[in-house]
Formats: structure tokens, sequence, C-alpha cells
């Protein structure tokens, strides 16, 4: 991770963003992050809210973009639940969204959006027609139905309290939105698994601002992107100590159904000015950083997904912002893990 960082000053120094090479190398410091947090809600052209349903342990995520977003996306898990990705693929118009929506649910969940078509419809947003303006608004779903209660998933009204929450632009890590029913670590069983959740985090270097958010909802284990530690995953069945997920997962190489309901979706917003071919590109570049944190990833049985969208004007080169983005997005994926977690007493009544 420190040669990881110092490769990343040296990268935006050669391209502009700091310095000369020569200074670089005589003052670089291979420990020191060459970018400062920020506050994600600091993020120019998108708001942010969430709600939860508390007794069935589900919730929405929403992110609305005014007056819209361009935006990309890169899907890795072979069972994605989604709406509206298709019109991210550079070979479609050049349609802005107007919001991103992350939920529980299951694919019951997308029912969310319509509440969020609402809202924005009452809100003068969307693409003109010439006979109405429609909303564009992109989604995707956790499994979270083997946490709380597998009948309760959003719906339009939870999906219109979404947009409303994010009037006041209060983002929030851990067990909110659609974090509330994630867990990771389910190989074995939901008893030896762990809670996951929501997270932000954002950063800035010159004018350029990059934010990640993320449900981390994963079959596999997750790992400090620091240290490389395990932080959360599949336990003993006494839940007293770790097991090693990977190699409990190799035991087997026998063909199986492993469906356990998970997922981790998650979203890059930066202000910088891309197309949606690099959009899509820095999407799929955001992809290493769950390959970092989280092990196995992308199988069959996930729907891991990542959207990427520019909300802003700054310039900035498309190989930079990648590789930035991969290192905010594995500090929200720590962040979700580290703000979510409950003890037993509280976690393991919800699983099923």
């Amino acid at each position: 991770m420190i040669r990881y960082k110092y490769l990343l000053m040296v990268m935006l120094v050669l391209l502009g963003m700091g310095g000369t090479a020569g200074a670089a190398a005589k003052t670089a410091a291979p420990a020191k992050t060459p970018w400062q947090e920020i506050p994600f809600n600091t993020i120019e052209g998108v708001r942010t809210g969430s709600v939860e349903d508390n007794q069935g342990k589900t919730g929405v995520t929403a992110l609305l973009f005014t007056p819209g977003a361009r935006g990309g996306i890169d899907i890795s898990g072979g069972g994605p639940a989604s709406r509206e990705t298709p019109l991210l693929n550079p070979m479609t118009a050049e349609t802005p969204v107007n919001a991103l929506l992350l939920s529980g649910g299951s694919a019951f969940g997308l029912a969310a959006s319509t509440g969020a078509m609402t809202y924005l419809r009452e809100h003068d947003q969307g693409v003109d027609t010439g006979y109405a303006k429609v909303p564009i608004v992109c989604q995707s779903c956790i499994f979270d139905l083997s946490y709380g209660s597998n009948t309760a998933y959003p719906d339009a009204a939870l999906g219109y309290a979404a947009c409303v929450k994010a009037e006041a632009n209060d983002p929030k890590s851990g067990n909110f939105g659609a974090g509330t029913g994630a867990t990771v670590g389910k190989f074995i069983s939901m008893k030896q698994s762990m809670k996951g959740g929501l997270g932000f985090y954002a950063v800035q270097v010159g004018t350029l601002k990059i934010g990640a958010v993320v449900v981390v909802n994963a079959f596999g284990d997750i790992y400090d992107p620091e240290t490389g530690a395990k932080i959360a995953g599949l336990k003993t069945p006494d839940r007293q100590e770790f097991l090693d997920g990977p190699a409990e997962f190799y035991k087997n190489i026998q063909p199986r159904n492993l469906f356990k309901g998970n997922t981790t979706i998650g979203a890059i917003v930066t202000n910088g000015d891309f197309s949606k071919a690099e959009l899509n590109k820095l999407a799929s570049m955001t992809r290493g950083a769950y390959s970092r944190c989280i092990k196995p990833v992308g199988t069959m049985i996930d729907g891991d997904s990542i959207y990427a969208f520019s909300c802003g004007k700054v310039k900035a080169d498309v190989n930079v912002a990648g590789t930035l983005a991969a290192e905010v997005m594995a500090q929200a994926i720590a962040t979700a893990v580290k703000s979510s977690q409950l003890p037993d007493a509280e976690f393991l009544p919800y699983c099923r």
C-alpha cells in the first residue's frame, strides 16, 4: 500500500497536479498521501440521503444530481439487480442521469425508483421529450432478504423519502439506508457472518474532487486496504475468532449452489469533466478496490457493480482519476464495515 501511494504521488506530479518531477524525487514521502480528505457533501452537483425500515432491516440511499450527471458503470458480479444501466453505455445518447438509488430488497427493491421518479417529476427534473419531462433514475440493489424480514423491501414510498432526505445532504456511514440489511462473510451460514453497511469517503487533489459511496454486502471477507488485515467476515461457530474465508472456499471445488445473498454496490462521484467512455473506464479501474478489500469477489453469486458520475467541469487525466478512485473506494469499503459493527446480541436475532 505504501508503494501504491508513492506511485500515485509520482503520477500526480508528472501529470502536472503538483510540483516538478525533480522536486518530487527529492521530497516525496512514500507514507504520506498526496490528497486531502474532504466531506463527501462538499462535492458539487450531488446530494445524498438515506432512509431505513428498521423493523424489516432494509433501506434506500439516494444520490440526486442537479441538473443531471454523465455516468458510466462496471458490472463484475454475475447476478446484478439493476435499472437503466444500459443508458450508461457510451454507444447510447448523452442522457443526463437525475438520480442513483442504492437499495436493499433484491429485485423487489427496484420499486423504490418509482418514488424517485415521482419526486423528480414534482421538482421539474428529467429529459424534456417535448411532451413531458422524464426523469432518468439508475438503481442497484443488494440481496438482504437473509437478514431481518424476507418480505420487507424498499417500495416507492421509501424511494421518495430517500430523495426528500437528500435535500439535507447529510451522508452518514454505518447502518443507514441501503446498508441497513448488509452483511459479510456468508460462505458457511448467516450465524457465522458479520454486519456490513454503508460507507462514504472523499478526497481532493488540487481542484479535483473524488468521492465514493458503497454498500458492502459481500459473500467474502473484508480486508483493511492499509494493512491487509481481515476486519470483517466469516467467523468460527462460537464467533470467538475469524475463519479464513478463502481457505474454506477452496476446500470443495465441486459445482454447488453457494447463494447466500450477496452484492457490493457503489459509486464514484467527481467534479471532473469526463465522457461516458472515460467514466466507464474510471468505474472499471475502481474495481481494483474491490479486489484489494474483498475476497472472494465478483463471483457468479454476487451482483457487484460500480457506477461513476461526472458532476463538474474540472479537467483531469482519466488515468490519475481512476487510480485515485480505486483508493477512495477502498477507504469507503473499510469505513462501511468499521462503522456498522453490532454486538452479537443485536446482530444475530435478525440472521435468517
